[in-house]
């Protein structure tokens, strides 16, 4: 599918006042995504888990206004608070969206939205929350179209989320999804995450992943800031070239259930995309002291007791820990006994792979 795909025909009738609630779940990249083109389209293509308990959940109330404007006004409250802050990325979105929702000036909205875990701290709240937040306005647009089928619902979702936050395209479907244009990957493209198109082993469909709560504060760089300091980055093209690779070789081993290279790609995602941030121009550092001891205790850990334990790290301090459903128990007792010292107040999240989005 194209951009015109998504713009909408003449509407239908227009309902006047409606509720509607979607939880939309956070996501954690195994390929990652660092650096972007216009549009919020990627520079490389991505493959990630979706998480199941780490989610935000909005609900959208919209009333019909007699005067249309080119963009909806709207009021923006995080946890019950009026949250003004937000105010100017949510109104980036509505411009970004409106030519593909073209009937959205004929509302005015009220957004309430949660999450189950800190904002910006390196857990994608905002790919999970601009997710919940489109998937609202597609049950608005479902409404006014109501021969809408399932699949070009969470498409065009997965493309409007995009928009608001490039991984949020990936925060639609659960599973295993992919995002980014790729040869070799049917179906793959730059304007929404599809789910992964191969065969994946039973082991990763329960995958768990504890989330090490390093810095629970706002990340000093912003993850927009970082993607733009790959434009002129001296590696930028062979990181592309590396995730790529790392895309294409992900497919034997989802495919074997080969944990021992699973690792070995995963944690080298990580650690290239921090490298990324470490030399751009500005440089900067997003890991603390505590997730480096995390990472070598893992290491230690891994090297004892021969658990299949592996890290990975999105744009921030915060350390996810993956694993087999299986080594629970054991891994929950080395989390308590070694790691949550280096934790914020000893906090964690306990996660694992989740279905994807859902109607509240």
């Amino acid at each position: 599918m194209i951009e015109k795909d998504f713009i909408p025909e003449m509407a239908g009738t227009l309902p006047e006042t409606g509720t509607v609630s979607w939880q939309a779940p956070s996501n954690i990249a195994l390929v990652k995504y660092w650096g972007k083109r216009p549009g919020q389209l990627p520079t490389n293509p991505s493959v990630s888990f979706t998480l199941d308990t780490s989610a935000t959940r909005t609900t959208l109330k919209y009333r019909s206004v007699p005067a249309p404007s080119q963009v909806p006004v709207f009021r923006i409250y995080l946890d019950g608070v009026a949250a003004p802050h937000f105010a100017a990325k949510i109104s980036t979105f509505f411009e970004r969206i409106c030519v593909y929702q073209p009937f959205l000036g004929a509302y005015e909205f009220e957004i309430r939205t949660e999450n189950t875990f800190p904002h910006s701290s390196g857990i994608a709240s905002s790919a999970s929350g601009m997710a919940a937040l489109s998937l609202c306005l597609m049950d608005l647009e479902r409404a006014i179209y109501p021969d809408m089928i399932g699949e070009f619902f969470k498409k065009k979702a997965s493309f409007l989320a995009r928009l608001g936050s490039g991984s949020a395209a990936r925060s639609i479907e659960g599973g295993l999804v992919e995002w980014g244009n790729h040869a070799s990957v049917p179906g793959s493209s730059d304007l929404y995450g599809i789910p992964y198109p191969f065969e994946v082993h039973p082991v990763f469909s329960s995958f768990q992943d504890t989330i090490l709560l390093v810095d629970k504060g706002e990340k000093q760089v912003s993850s927009t800031v970082g993607h733009g300091l790959m434009q002129g980055h001296p590696f930028a093209n062979s990181r592309f070239e590396q995730a790529r690779q790392h895309l294409d070789g992900l497919q034997p081993i989802l495919r074997e259930g080969d944990l021992p290279a699973f690792i070995s790609l995963v944690e080298s995602e990580a650690l290239s995309l921090h490298a990324m941030m470490m030399s751009s121009n500005p440089y900067f550092v997003l890991m603390k002291p505590g997730t480096l001891e995390i990472i070598n205790r893992i290491w230690e850990y891994r090297k004892d007791t021969g658990t299949p334990v592996c890290f990975t790290l999105d744009a921030g301090a915060n350390v996810h820990l993956l694993y087999p459903e299986e080594n629970k128990e054991a891994v929950g007792a080395f989390v308590s006994e070694e790691l949550l010292s280096f934790c914020q107040d000893g906090q964690y999240l306990q996660d694992h792979v989740g279905p994807g989005a859902l109607r509240l």
